[in-house]
């Protein structure tokens, strides 16, 4: 069972910048489609951003030309790197991996990380 292991969050300034990296214990070759999901306080876990085996990046409207998603099969790494962070970003960012569904889903195939939290100030 693989298992996935969320890094990289802290505290920044809105303007600034962060990478979170998603490192897999067990191979994430196996995987047609990652992402990353974002909790905030009170919300439901949303997905962010997605990759698929090929290539493909998605992302949700409000992180759209701000993040970028990334994978690295021979780390089995993947990453997203935002720039140009607000407020609104502040919130625990988790990854999974599965089966891509239509234009922007994912079924996961993974159990849940701890995620890594992100606090954006203004």
């Amino acid at each position: 069972q693989v298992r996935l292991v969320e890094s990289g969050g802290g505290l920044v300034q809105a303007g600034g910048s962060l990478r979170l990296s998603c490192a897999g214990f067990g191979s994430i070759s196996r995987f047609n489609a990652m992402g990353w999901y974002r909790q905030a306080p009170g919300k439901q876990r949303d997905l962010v951003a997605r990759i698929t085996s090929g290539g493909t990046t998605n992302y949700a409207d409000s992180v759209k030309g701000r993040f970028t998603i990334s994978r690295d099969n021979a780390k089995n790494t993947m990453y997203l790197h935002m720039n140009s962070l607000k407020p609104e970003d502040s919130a625990v960012y988790y990854c999974n991996a599965g089966l891509p569904v239509g234009e922007f889903n994912i079924e996961n195939m993974v159990s849940w990380g701890q995620g890594t939290r992100v606090t954006v100030s203004s």
